[in-house]
Parts: C-alpha cells; sequence; structure tokens
C-alpha cells in the first residue's frame, strides 16, 4: 500500500464525509463511479459563529442526499442561505433546482442556464453570506463554465473537478479546452504561492494537504500527455481514438471514453499551436 503523504497533493486516509477545515464540511453523495471517484463532495461552508451556511454543488437529484445535506447544517445549527455550483456536469448540478426548493434558497452559478436568482457568477466576485468570505476564481478548461472558490480563511480552495483528490481530471472537448485548463492550473498555483492556499477541498476525492504539490502535478502529467500525444501522430496515431489505444494502453477500456474527451482536447491544442496537422476523421 502507497503512503498517501507521498501521493500528489498528499490526499487525506479515512472517511472522506465530515468537517475538513474550520469552515467547510463534507457530505458524500451515493453516486460512486469511475468517472465520481467515491461519488460528489457536497460542500457546507459556513463561519463557525454564524448561523448561516453556503452549499457548493448539491450534487445528483437525490432526494436522501439532499436533505442528509440539509439535515447536516441543521444538527450544527446552520440555516442553507446560499447555493452555488462549480460547474453544470449533472454529478454536480443536477439537484440544485430541487435543493434550492428544499432550502428556498437561490442558486448562483457562472452559466445563466443553471442559476435560479438573479445573480450570477464571475470574476472578482465575492460571497459573503454568514460573514464567510469566499472569492469567485474563474477556472475554465474542465468545461468551459467551471469555477473554483477560495476560502481565505481556511488558506482553501473549492476545486470542483478542476482538481480531484485522486488522479487527474478530464478536459471534456469540445466544452472544455486544455490551454484555458493549463491557464486555469496556473491561476490555481499562483494561489498557493501568492495567497496562502495549502488546502485542495475536491470535488471527488479526498482533502489535499498540499495544494502546490498538486497543482504542480497536474501542470507535469498535463505537458508529459502532450509529449505522448504528440510522438503518437508523429508515429501515424492520428485520429483521437487510436491516439487513445496506444496511449492509454494500460489505463482500464472503461475509462477510454473519457480519455478521448482528453485527446481531443490534446489534439485541438497541438493544431491551434501548429505543432501537428489536421486530425482525420475517427
Amino acid at each position: 500500500m502507497t503512503d498517501a503523504a507521498a501521493l500528489p497533493g498528499q490526499p487525506r486516509g479515512g472517511v472522506l464525509s465530515g468537517r475538513a477545515t474550520a469552515r467547510a464540511v463534507n457530505v458524500l453523495a451515493p453516486n460512486p463511479s469511475a468517472m465520481t471517484l467515491d461519488g460528489t463532495n457536497t460542500w457546507i461552508v459556513s463561519e463557525p459563529d454564524s448561523d448561516l451556511a453556503v452549499v457548493v454543488d448539491p450534487g445528483p437529484l437525490d432526494d436522501v442526499h439532499l436533505r442528509a445535506v440539509i439535515d447536516t447544517a441543521e444538527k450544527a445549527g446552520k440555516r442553507v442561505a446560499l447555493t452555488l455550483l462549480t460547474h453544470g456536469h449533472p454529478d454536480h448540478a443536477e439537484g440544485a433546482a430541487r435543493f434550492a426548493e428544499l432550502t428556498r434558497t437561490s442558486v448562483r452559478a457562472l452559466d445563466p442556464a443553471l442559476r435560479l436568482g438573479d445573480e450570477g457568477l464571475g470574476a472578482g466576485d465575492v460571497i459573503t453570506t454568514g460573514g464567510v468570505e469566499m472569492r469567485v476564481v474563474p477556472t475554465p478548461g474542465h468545461t468551459a463554465d467551471s469555477l473554483c472558490f477560495h476560502l481565505p480563511a481556511d488558506q482553501a480552495v473549492l476545486t470542483g473537478d478542476t482538481v480531484l483528490g485522486r488522479g487527474t481530471t478530464v478536459v471534456a472537448h469540445p466544452d472544455g479546452r486544455l490551454g484555458d485548463y493549463l491557464d486555469s492550473l496556473r491561476r490555481l498555483r499562483s494561489l498557493t504561492v501568492d495567497d496562502g492556499v495549502r488546502l485542495v477541498l475536491p470535488g471527488h476525492g479526498p482533502v489535499l494537504d498540499d495544494a502546490r504539490g498538486a497543482i504542480e502535478f497536474y501542470l507535469a502529467h498535463r505537458a508529459s500527455r502532450l509529449a505522448q500525444v504528440e510522438t503518437a501522430v508523429e508515429n501515424g496515431h492520428v485520429s483521437a481514438s487510436d491516439v487513445v489505444a496506444h496511449v492509454y494502453a494500460d489505463v482500464d477500456r472503461s475509462l477510454w471514453p473519457a480519455a478521448e474527451l482528453s485527446v481531443r482536447a490534446q489534439l485541438a491544442y497541438l493544431r491551434e499551436h501548429g505543432l501537428i496537422g489536421r486530425e482525420r476523421p475517427s
């Protein structure tokens, strides 16, 4: 067994649900899969002395889970006053409308189609519900609408799917773009260098106690994959499906469809930068 502290980002072991920081509690959704890992992390964020809480990513449309989130907040003496979304994928956002109905809250997101209420989210916005400070960090790449939330008081960042607690994320081409994703990772790395961020509170998987180490691993991993894809194309593996079969040969085939999304994003990036020619039809 590998020591968790030796893995990128130093993931925490043990139970995933429960308190992660002074201000953040996770309620794990019952939707484990190869893509969602142990399930979706639904975060309840609040100041310790406040009776109001913010919920980030209610998760799937599962009444048992949604009510468990509310119950967890209420047992801590909190009322859910606002719902935020890191992005619109169903495992994070499908339950948002129902959760808003149960809590009588608005839903704020970057994508107007996901909002319930008049306010969206964008660069420079700061959430202050119940006195908690959460700074909106645009991090497109995994999807065009991906956001992270910087929680300065806990030296933490809630990353949705931009950085996971285990493994690496998919750049969901064509909505996701690799160039944007690399810029987003660099933006998050600057938070670790300039703003004291130490912890990653991810959308899936365990909390990471070494945010900078995790992000630098992600950047190195992407550079390595890009080099592998470029070499594969040079060797005649031109279509996305051929590249996946060559580069991801040692990866479980059940993950190949997701890998192909990332490969398509990598091929698009390489073409945009003039490093390869046009992709042949699959």
